[in-house]
């Protein structure tokens, strides 16, 4: 609270984007605060960032209907994810991270597929809600095991 509290307005902004990999949220000196690549894709195994565990796409794991499984495959990610921070954080001598390499997953997606125009709606567990919160839970649980 300390620290977004001494942030200004405009150093907020800034660390909400990481530009995609041409630039990490930038450092705050003043603060202590280093440049961090927050982006690291995870919704259905980890991408972008060499080799890692595969799952089927997020609208499979959904017709699954078992949050037993997706607390595993959450497990795998974050155990995998956690390894390759480790281990490019163990390259450098500030201790940051380069993108797809961060503790910050974006996944899983919990929006609703209402609408097959949207185009992202395999990304999701399906329509329903309360198996989507079940799901989704269960996955972030087990990233965070």
């Amino acid at each position: 609270n300390a620290l977004v509290k001494a942030l200004t307005p405009y150093e907020k902004t800034l660390q909400l984007a990481t530009n995609f990999g041409a630039a990490p949220a930038p450092a705050v000196p003043r603060l202590g605060l280093p440049a961090y690549n927050w982006r690291s894709n995870a919704i259905h195994g980890l991408a972008d960032n060499g080799v890692s565990t595969q799952f089927p796409q997020a609208i499979g794991l959904g017709a699954t209907w078992d949050p037993e499984k997706l607390f595993l495959a959450g497990m795998v990610i974050g155990v995998e994810q956690r390894a390759k921070h480790n281990i490019q954080t163990g390259y450098n001598d500030r201790n940051d991270s380069s993108m797809d390499h961060g503790l910050n997953l974006w996944g899983p997606n919990i929006n609703m597929f209402r609408d097959p125009r949207w185009g992202r709606g395999q990304e999701t567990y399906g329509e329903d809600p309360v198996l989507t919160g079940v799901l989704g839970s269960a996955m972030i649980r087990g990233m965070q095991w």
